[in-house]
């Protein structure tokens, strides 16, 4: 039986370890995305400190990554489809670990 690499469970790790961040980033697109409509539909209010302090936090968190695809994304007359081309990606990039992993199991 082939002995396995002294690599390979550095860099499962390493793997696994970058598919928890993506899993933490998607959780943030989707509450941002969730919390936008509640907040249009003034379901929400960004005046109560709590809602302000979670709209804002997030909105400093995604912005470097929205502002990076809305470079690409044509105009649409005010509907923002980043998030949901970040979504896009985050699977892409996810699907790409994922089949990765099993090369070093």
């Amino acid at each position: 039986m082939a002995s396995k690499s002294k690599g390979a469970p550095i860099m499962l790790t390493i793997l696994q370890i970058l598919l928890l961040i993506l899993s933490v980033v998607r959780f943030f697109v989707i509450a941002h995305f969730i919390m936008s409509w509640l907040i249009r539909f003034e379901v929400l209010n960004v005046r109560q400190e709590f809602v302000g302090q979670v709209w804002y936090t997030l909105e400093r968190i995604l912005d470097p990554i929205y502002s990076r695809v809305r470079r690409f994304m044509p105009d649409l007359g005010g509907v923002d489809l980043s998030p949901i081309v970040v979504l896009v990606g985050i699977e892409i990039l996810r699907i790409i670990l994922i089949n990765s992993l099993t090369s070093f199991i």
